[in-house]
């Protein structure tokens, strides 16, 4: 899966300090289930399924990672946009330097 062609796609990016680590994984991954097709979290050239938490966190995005995130079916937009607000919202964690 890539960013060109998923019929639903979003760009997001890392702001809470220890970067997507277990905890955040976890609520991603929790999100994904939800979905009715694959979510995929893709950093540079590499990807991970988004409901699979070992997945994500070999991904290793600190602070500042810039992701791709998308989805099989366009269905799946609000799973999608739930996921994109987590890492707007810095996953309730601290943001701060």
């Amino acid at each position: 899966m890539d960013m060109m062609t998923s019929p639903i796609s979003k760009k997001v990016t890392v702001i809470n300090k220890l970067g997507l680590h277990a905890r955040p994984a976890a609520m991603v991954a929790q999100l994904a289930l939800e979905a009715e097709s694959n979510i995929w979290l893709i950093k540079s050239n590499r990807q991970a399924e988004a409901s699979s938490i070992i997945d994500l966190l070999t991904l290793e995005c600190p602070k500042g990672a810039e992701l791709g995130l998308c989805a099989e079916n366009a269905s799946d937009l609000p799973i999608i946009e739930r996921i994109a607000d987590l890492f707007e919202n810095g996953f309730m964690e601290e943001t701060l330097q």
